[in-house]
């Protein structure tokens, strides 16, 4: 795997997570306006989804996976 390709894997990924958590904090602190409240649930569904991808590709077979090929090329 490139270099730039792998650093961008993992800008992405922490973006991904830091936006979960940062959505997270937004729901404790703010009120929900009811006019937003189903968007707001379908937006939080699908980060909630992609965290969940970023953290199986980084601690599940996948990343193991990925490393084994990185090695059998070389």
């Amino acid at each position: 795997m490139t270099l730039f390709k792998e650093i961008y894997m993992y800008i992405l990924g922490a973006l991904i997570v830091l936006c979960f958590f940062g959505i997270l904090g937004l729901l404790v602190f703010q009120p929900i306006p009811d006019q937003n409240n189903e968007l707001l649930y379908l937006a939080i569904g699908a980060l909630i989804g992609f965290a969940g991808s970023v953290v199986q590709y980084f601690y599940g077979s996948s990343k193991g996976s990925a490393d084994k090929t990185e090695m059998l090329k070389k």
